[in-house]
């Protein structure tokens, strides 16, 4: 073999390693980042289900760290609302007259339509407890003076509507004959006006902020994704790709929901899937003010992007900063004190079914 092939040859192999060493590197550039072993961040904690309407209150596992150490301590929070579900201001309420009986809760609660729902709006059945004096949702072995039926006025689908009113009142008649009582309905033009208002009022006072963090360099991986959330308090939501920090009031909605791709989520192997982008979301009309929640959904963007090495953005990929997202802060203010003025404050019984 010439000198010529001997250098051809080496340089060949030269060539080949390079090749070789660059495609390593540039593959474990690229690979998304992993969880590292941490046993300060506890796993067990999923989202607390339902809003607490009715339902036994979730168990809750405190976590071992301060999620919000960085965030000035929360104000005093509201009690849990003792108010009938059923509310002249956002439903239309027919009393059923008993004609003086009294009727037991397993017969309220035996003639309970099916479905309870006109269209896309709930209906509901409350009775005023012989005991207490308190309206409720009937509730066996107690007795009831009093009955009346109801439906939201207005939700995110829209306002009620004629037809929507004419099924409710078949259908609070065919319970009404079920318990022996008479119902009075009050006039439909009447509601469905005013479900239009209504609904033009929250359409007008409806907002949902949404921040997106991404990736300056290196994807991350689901499990990455969560232990960085799980250190600021993030709990796993009850669907795949989807964390929600939760209330500080057991049973309310969460305070923030984080969500990346659901799919990813769910890959046969998580560790490999690579994943550019999270969103972070608030719900305003679903927290209560005392929550903090813009001051906690800004904090939070800002310490996942610096520890998951991610660039905040809006809904567009422009960059935002801090200053940016804090004029924001004063828009919200205003937001609170008018749904507070019409007796619809964030987080409220009334807020939370009216903006959902």
């Amino acid at each position: 073999m010439s000198s010529l092939q001997v250098g051809l040859a080496v340089a060949g192999g030269l060539i080949l390693g390079g090749v070789i060493a660059y495609n390593t590197w540039n593959a474990r550039r690229n690979e998304p980042r992993q969880a590292q072993p941490d046993a300060s961040v506890p796993t067990e904690r999923v989202e607390p289900a339902g809003d607490g309407a009715g339902m036994a209150e979730p168990a809750r596992v405190e976590p071992s760290f301060d999620p919000a150490a960085s965030l000035p301590p929360l104000g005093p929070l509201p009690s849990p609302e003792k108010r009938p579900r059923l509310d002249a201001l956002i439903d239309v309420i027919a009393p059923i007259a008993l004609d003086g009986r009294v009727v037991s809760g397993d017969a309220l609660l035996a003639a309970l339509p099916h479905t309870r729902r006109v269209g896309s709006k709930p209906f509901a059945v409350e009775g005023q407890n012989e005991s207490s004096g308190e309206w409720e949702f009937p509730v066996a072995g107690q007795r009831y003076t009093a009955v009346q039926a109801g439906v939201q006025l207005a939700n995110r689908t829209g306002a009620l509507n004629e037809i929507e009113y004419s099924e409710f009142v078949m259908k609070a008649q065919h319970y009404a004959d079920s318990v022996g009582g008479a119902p009075e309905f009050p006039e439909m033009l009447h509601e469905v006006t005013r479900a239009r208002e209504l609904d033009q009022f929250a359409g007008q006072h409806d907002a949902q902020l949404g921040l997106t963090l991404r990736a300056r360099g290196a994807a991350w991986s689901p499990g990455f994704i969560h232990q960085q959330a799980a250190r600021l308090g993030f709990v796993a939501g009850a669907v795949s790709g989807r964390m929600v920090l939760p209330s500080s009031e057991a049973g309310l909605p969460p305070v923030l929901d984080l969500s990346f791709d659901a799919q990813a989520a769910l890959a046969e192997d998580p560790t490999q899937t690579a994943i550019k982008e999270v969103t972070l979301n608030l719900d305003v009309p679903q927290v209560h003010r005392h929550e903090q929640p813009f001051l906690r959904l800004r904090e939070a963007a800002f310490a996942l992007a610096e520890a998951m090495d991610g660039l905040v953005t809006d809904d567009a990929g422009q960059p935002l900063h801090p200053s940016m997202i804090d004029t924001i802060g004063a828009d919200l203010d205003r937001l609170y004190d008018t749904l507070e003025q019409h007796d619809l404050a964030a987080g409220s019984a009334q807020a939370r079914r009216l903006f959902s």
